[in-house]
């Protein structure tokens, strides 16, 4: 499976269900599969510290999957390489009261990197889009009545055009986004949550409310579903990555950041005429005091 296969940029009829959530990739082909993906990484290095001194383009990268599908350590594998001085890192947990007193993409808002910098999103703005539609989390907010008083799926509809809007207009002032779903199965999902049961080093990352959401499968494959449909664009595709082999799934997201980097196109400034001249002039008065 290539990183094409995983992309869908809203062209053409889109389910869930035509994306694998294995890549069945023989384990034989494991240890080239993680070589090339430090390849990426070492390459992906190069390329965040042109994109800082360049200070033109801002990288945001998102992750949204359900639980167990490998999030954290995708994020601690495949950007292991990156200078943390340009990256700022993001989660979004359930909203604060100040959170809740603003509109829904403030705090992505907030949190957007500087041009130059890497955003890496743990989960997004699509909460609102996921987890509030699941548990019709939208009838209790406290927004005027003309904002909430409609069928669901009127709501969701401004919600989708809203995030539309929203990357079209980071798009268009310098931004690239990058909008990853770890798209872990069912079963793999259990066979994970055992493991936070069993391993004492994982408990901490284990919650009974996971079983909760694990009861919902169902509502939130259709809640991707219909989100990722929605608000797939040229600008701003979604790569629906297989996650149940982690080290493949880490090698499609190395490969989905480095083609965003690559997409920067991004330069070492060059120095004006008399900015070299006074390089030149600096590395003279170096050299004579060798001398």
């Amino acid at each position: 499976m290539k990183l094409s296969d995983c992309m869908y940029d809203g062209k053409g009829h889109f389910s869930l269900s035509d994306y694998p959530t294995s890549a069945r990739v023989s384990k034989d082909r494991r240890a080239q599969v993680e070589e090339d993906m430090r390849a990426n990484v070492a390459r992906m290095a190069e390329l965040q510290d042109a994109l800082y001194a360049d200070a033109r383009e801002g990288v945001v990268i998102m992750f949204q999957a359900m639980d167990a599908a490998g999030k954290d350590s995708t994020i601690k594998h495949v950007m292991s390489g990156l200078n943390p001085q340009g990256v700022n890192v993001y989660s979004f947990k359930q909203p604060t009261h100040e959170e809740l007193a603003h509109d829904y993409l403030w705090r992505a808002i907030t949190h957007l990197p500087k041009r130059g910098y890497i955003g890496l999103f743990n989960r997004s703005y699509y909460e609102d889009v996921l987890v509030v539609r699941v548990h019709h989390m939208q009838t209790g907010y406290a927004m005027p009545k003309r904002t909430i008083d409609m069928d669901e799926d009127e709501f969701y509809k401004l919600r989708y055009r809203q995030i539309r809007d929203f990357e079209r207009y980071l798009w268009e002032n310098g931004y690239r986004l990058l909008k990853v779903m770890l798209n872990v199965g069912l079963d793999e999902q259990r066979k994970r949550f055992l493991e936070r049961i069993d391993d004492p080093a994982k408990n901490w990352k284990f919650s009974s409310g996971d079983l909760d959401e694990r009861a919902l499968w169902p509502e939130y494959q259709k809640a991707f579903e219909e989100a990722i449909s929605a608000t797939a664009t040229p600008e701003a595709p979604w790569y629906i990555i297989p996650a149940d082999q982690k080290w493949y799934a880490r090698y499609l997201v190395s490969e989905a950041v480095l083609k965003t980097l690559e997409a920067c196109d991004p330069h070492y400034p060059t120095l004006a005429p008399e900015q070299q001249a006074r390089l030149a002039d600096c590395r003279a008065r170096l050299m004579s005091e060798g001398a």
